[in-house]
């Protein structure tokens, strides 16, 4: 109740907020209480992902998104009488929804009759691994996966191509100033505790993301976690030493090649299943003579395939925000 009630004055503050910087700020501690929400249900690997997408690197391009817009909310003088009825009559038609569904935990639900029983009793026997979730996620429910592979591949080509018809402007545009350095590069960097701290950070973040990516069969994690933390690396990385030196290390060609690899991975582990005379991501093509190894290494395969994504579109994107400059008149230059 305490959780549930810090989301709901999280949520008033937002509503009540006219700074879009504090919104950001207040969204990011919203996803934070719902990871840990989470967290009291035993839904690990949910809070897991909450906290590194919707605490995390949503929050970081989301400022991204601000420093090309404005920090404050313009004010409209519309009438506000329908936006407000659609929204109650929606939270009327979603509260109406949910007044025949069984209680929360209770054991004779649908989920807990039916298929969820029926995975458990299945998962030691044809795959082993220990970590249920991953080997629904990855094995049984693959296609759903490779769905939402394929939908983090496509969101970021649709953000990419928004973000490249925004025009970039320079203060001067007689000088050879390199102004697409805008990663970090104006204050941070000259900090030497800050850059030190975040050399030490950095290597431990990597070391975290290939710790979840290939320990997620065994506990919470998975290549949806992993490419985001692995993302947030860079990213930080970037933030602090500029957008030219993070280019270096992972240049943007590569990033855009990852992009694409992670989803051809994934699905090209299932036209080997086919070609090998098995079902679509049927993972004991992989190993015939031992079925449940053939299964746990088809899950590290999509795995990493997922991972490689998450990672590749996350950068990218990065990319494209922090290389662009406000586009601003010459009053407000």
């Amino acid at each position: 109740m305490a959780l549930f009630s810090m989301l709901a004055v999280t949520a008033l503050s937002v509503v009540r907020t006219r700074s879009l910087f504090a919104i950001v700020a207040l969204s990011g501690v919203f996803s934070l209480l719902s990871a840990l929400l989470f967290i009291t249900w035993d839904a690990v690997d949910v809070a897991f992902t909450e906290a590194a997408v919707g605490a995390g690197i949503s929050t970081v391009l989301m400022l991204g998104t601000l420093a090309l817009t404005s920090r404050a909310e313009k004010i409209s003088h519309k009438s506000k009488t329908i936006p407000l009825l659609a929204v109650v009559l929606t939270g009327a038609a979603m509260f109406y929804g949910t007044l025949d569904m069984p209680n929360f935990g209770s054991a004779d639900t649908p989920v807990q009759t039916h298929v969820g029983p029926d995975y458990l009793t299945r998962i030691p026997e044809d795959i082993h691994v220990p970590n249920a979730v991953t080997a629904i996620l990855a094995s049984y429910r693959g296609y759903d996966t490779l769905g939402e592979t394929a939908v983090v591949f496509s969101a970021g080509i649709g953000v990419l191509m928004l973000i490249s018809g925004l025009r970039r402007r320079r203060r001067d545009e007689d000088t050879e100033e390199d102004t697409s350095d805008t990663g970090g590069d104006n204050l941070m960097r000259h900090h030497l505790i800050l850059r030190v701290i975040t050399k030490l950070l950095v290597g431990t973040i990597f070391l975290f993301a290939l710790y979840v990516q290939f320990h997620g069969d065994y506990s919470p994690g998975g290549g949806f976690q992993a490419g985001v933390i692995m993302a947030v690396g860079f990213i930080i990385y970037g933030i602090v030493f500029s957008l030219d030196k993070v280019k270096l290390v992972f240049p943007p060609w590569l990033v855009h090649k990852l992009v694409a690899f992670g989803v051809l991975l994934y699905a090209g582990t299932g036209v080997y299943s086919m070609l090998m005379g098995y079902g679509y991501l049927d993972y004991t093509a992989i190993d015939p003579h031992h079925p449940s190894h053939g299964q746990h290494l088809g899950i590290l395969i999509v795995e990493a395939g997922v991972g490689i994504t998450v990672t590749g579109v996350m950068v990218a994107v990065y990319y494209a925000f922090a290389s662009r400059t406000p586009v601003l008149s010459d009053e407000e230059w």
